[in-house]
Parts: C-alpha cells; structure tokens; sequence
C-alpha cells in the first residue's frame, strides 16, 4: 500500500492533468476532453447518419451504410493510423496528435452511434409517424417534432455507453505520443522502472472508477426511462 500512496504522491498531479498549468495539459483530464469532445463533434453527424440510414431513398441510404459498415470493419487504431498521415495532407499542414486522435475518434464514433440512432428511430411507431403526415406534417417536421425527440430521448442510456468505449479507446492515442492517462503512466513508469505492477494497477483502477460511475449512470437513465414510459402507457 505504501507504494501506491508513494506513486500518488510524487506523481499524481501528472497523471491527473500532466504539465498544465506550466505545459500542456495531459493524464485523465486530457482522456475526459478527447472522450467528450470526440462524442459532441460525433453527435450531429451521428443523428444525421441514423436519419440517412432509415431513408427509403436509396441514394441516401447506401452511402451512409457504405461508411458504416466500413469503419464498423475497422479498429480503432486503424483509423488513428490513417488520421495521422490522412488529415495533414488534406488540410496542407501538420496537425498535433490531440487532433489526429479527436478524428478519428470522430470517424469511429460516428459509425456506431449511428446505428445506435437508427435504431431508436426505428423503435418508434409507425402509427405516429402515419397520423402526423396524416396531419399534414412534412417528412421533415415529423422527424424534427415527433420522431428525434422520442429517439434520442430513449438513447440516452446507448449514447452513455458509447461514452464510456470512447474512454477507453482514448488509451490508443498512446500508440502516437499523445499524453493522455495511459501515456501519462507509461512516462511514470519509465521514471520509477522498479514498479510496473502498482502504476498500471493505479491506471487499470483510475479507468474502472470512471466507466463504473458512467454504467451506474447509464442504470439510473434506463430505470428512468422505464418509468416515464409505464407512466405513459397508463
């Protein structure tokens, strides 16, 4: 135990938030910015990819499965491969390794919360749809005003959980330098070198602390969710 008080000691302030505010900011709350900024970015086009993908128009709908299915094949790593050489010869000049990684977080997460939309467009009635073009709504009005609301509302648990993979693909970014947490213990680790076990065991319990309190959260949203449904059907 004294060992890990001592690893806390000398180097926690690094593995929490690297050099900032003398450097550049890094450890876990470099791993929480990419994870966050990653999913925000992702969203809307995310949204935009479920729409595209439940189009009956098949212009719409087949470029948007091509990307899916693609990137879905892909490992994350992958992508961080081609965003570090990809994105500086598309904008014509070179990019920090925080942005390679939010790209290609970006990219990922786009796929998979895509289909995570889909589906709960899917798994909304068909009946409401019909009553509210019925009613004279626009395709697009019904999907803004009836159909997203409900969707997303009841994929708050599924965007919670893509969240919690988002961290943890986040360690990846280590592959190219960025000093993110698990990165940031690498370097702990180099400078201690006679004590590998307790800085990744510090890092394998900082990972769960996080991802335990996101599933607890996504547990509370579900059970919420279920409420507010049964209180609707009766």
């Amino acid at each position: 135990m004294s060992d890990y008080i001592e690893i806390l000691r000398s180097f926690g302030l690094q593995l929490l938030v690297g050099e900032f505010p003398q450097g550049q900011i890094g450890g876990l709350a470099l791993t929480l910015i990419l994870a966050v900024t990653g999913l925000a970015c992702a969203f809307p086009l995310a949204v935009l990819c479920g729409i595209a993908r439940t189009s009956t128009v098949r212009w719409v709908a087949m470029p948007a499965a091509a990307i899916v299915h693609t990137v879905r094949g892909l490992p994350v790593l992958m992508l961080i491969f081609w965003a570090y050489f990809i994105v500086p010869m598309l904008i014509g000049t070179s990019v920090s390794g925080i942005t390679t990684v939010i790209c290609a977080l970006i990219v990922y997460e786009v796929a998979f919360l895509g289909e995570v939309i889909k589906a709960g467009i899917q798994a909304i009635p068909k009946g409401q749809v019909e009553a509210s073009r019925s009613l004279g709504m626009s395709y697009i009005k019904t999907l803004w005003d009836v159909v997203l609301p409900q969707a997303l509302f009841n994929m708050i648990p599924s965007i919670l959980n893509q969240l919690i993979s988002l961290i943890k693909n986040t360690s990846l970014a280590y592959i190219i330098s960025v000093n993110e947490l698990t990165y940031a213990a690498y370097s702990v680790n180099s400078q201690l070198l006679t004590k590998p076990f307790q800085v990744y065991f510090l890092l394998a319990m900082t990972y769960f602390a996080i991802c335990y309190s996101l599933s607890s959260l996504v547990g509370i949203a579900e059970r919420r969710i279920k409420t507010k449904r049964q209180f609707r059907s009766t």
